[in-house]
């Protein structure tokens, strides 16, 4: 018996020392040859008795004010930090922890900010809640035109954002951010990306700036931190109202930071809505205003069918969710007295009707409350299967140790990125 303990021993060692120079051959290939391709290199693993079982990088996406100011994006989120914890068994959990990447336009843009800058502990700034709080106390100011002026603003965020951020940079945030703003110098959207940040200086932002512009309604000037890039901003809402296409295409097309994404089933995706525009339901004649935020919903709708389909019927019950509230503002005078609050907890207890690309639309099967639990359910075992993972999902670049590469951002043709 003990001679076949030993050969089973030896033969266990034998496997692990395999699989062991497989990996160092992985590496080998990838950083002193150049080899990025996954699936060339997974075979070599999976002969070595285990299969390549990579896991799935997280994405979060925040759209811009909508109906809610922000409110139902940040109830949402924290809900699911609640959530996150009680599944987790972390009472401390914050969001930042089960997301690698997070995009967001205008208010979401402030939020992303809020959950995903580094506070000097190394924790992130704001708690969910905390989040809410802040967009509750301060959303309609930093989020909200004035009527028939699209581009005036009365109220200057920057102050607040100062307040909070100070000097803290893009370099200064824990995961992968990326917040667009429309820059009026180029007349194309610009997003800020702490991959750019880490890669040169000249695209390093303030966060405070960086919020200012994502919600600006009337064009600001800021300038990077070595004062090398100047932009003239106006809110992220104009540039993408939903940033989920924009996040994906940095995942996908960046192969130094996401080595093994290669398609959308290598991905979880949360989008979060904010509820479709007052102007929708009431009179398009009132101001120029209605219609930008007709066209940002339309735009946020379609990027959302897009996705649907890419991620296809079955896998965008398990990988894709997408928030968003529909149908029950009635009319303005009706519920002008209401808070956004009190809309956002209406919305998150409905179930969503959900578009279909050349099929209308349909109603989901699930409420927005059921849908973000299940979806939190899935980013713990994705969290608890990298505790025992043989290759990394995501090896994001660091501060300290910033290689040149080409920024995934330039790869959409249509935004300008540092």
């Amino acid at each position: 018996m003990a001679a076949v303990s030993t050969v089973s021993m030896l033969d266990s060692t034998m496997e692990v020392d395999k699989l062991t120079n497989q990996i160092f051959s992985i590496l080998e290939n990838k950083f002193l040859f150049g080899c990025d391709d996954p699936i060339q290199m997974a075979p070599s693993v999976a002969g070595a008795g285990k299969s390549l079982e990579t896991g799935k990088v997280r994405v979060l996406s925040i759209d811009a004010g909508g109906s809610t100011d922000g409110v139902l994006a940040a109830k949402s989120l924290a809900h699911l930090e609640e959530s996150l914890r009680r599944k987790s068994g972390k009472a401390n959990a914050h969001i930042a922890d089960f997301f690698d990447v997070v995009a967001g336009s205008g208010v979401g843009g402030v939020l992303a900010a809020l959950l995903f800058t580094r506070r000097k502990d190394g924790g992130p700034l704001f708690t969910a809640e905390e989040a809410l709080r802040f967009i509750v106390d301060n959303g309609r100011k930093i989020s909200r035109a004035e009527p028939a002026r699209i581009f005036r603003r009365s109220f200057k965020p920057s102050k607040a954002f100062k307040k909070v951020f100070g000097d803290l940079t893009l370099k200064d945030t824990l995961k992968a951010v990326l917040i667009p703003c429309y820059d009026l110098t180029t007349g194309a959207p610009f997003l800020f990306s702490r991959a750019d940040a880490l890669e040169m200086d000249a695209c390093d932002f303030l966060m405070a700036d960086v919020c200012a512009a994502t919600v600006a309604n009337r064009a600001l000037e800021l300038k990077s931190v070595d004062g090398r890039t100047k932009n003239s901003a106006v809110g992220g809402g104009v540039a993408m109202n939903n940033p989920t296409a924009a996040a994906l295409t940095h995942v996908l097309n960046n192969k130094h930071e996401f080595p093994f994404s290669v398609g959308v089933e290598d991905l979880l995706v949360v989008s979060l809505g904010n509820g479709e525009s007052d102007s929708i339901t009431g009179n398009l004649k009132t101001s120029p205003a209605s219609f930008v935020n007709i066209v940002g919903d339309g735009a946020a709708d379609m990027v959302d069918q897009a996705i649907s389909m890419a991620f296809g019927e079955s896998g965008s019950k398990s990988n894709y969710v997408r928030i968003q509230g529909h149908g029950i503002l009635g009319k303005k005078k009706e519920r002008k007295m209401e808070s956004s609050a009190s809309i956002a907890e209406e919305m998150l207890a409905q179930k969503n009707v959900e578009s279909v690309l050349f099929q209308g639309k349909k109603l989901a099967q699930s409420s927005n409350l059921e849908k973000l639990d299940l979806f939190a359910g899935e980013l713990v075992k994705e969290q608890d299967r990298r505790k025992t993972s043989v290759l990394p999902v995501v090896v994001l670049k660091q501060a300290s140790a910033a290689s040149p590469r080409t920024s995934s951002a330039t790869t959409l043709s249509s935004i300008s990125s540092c």
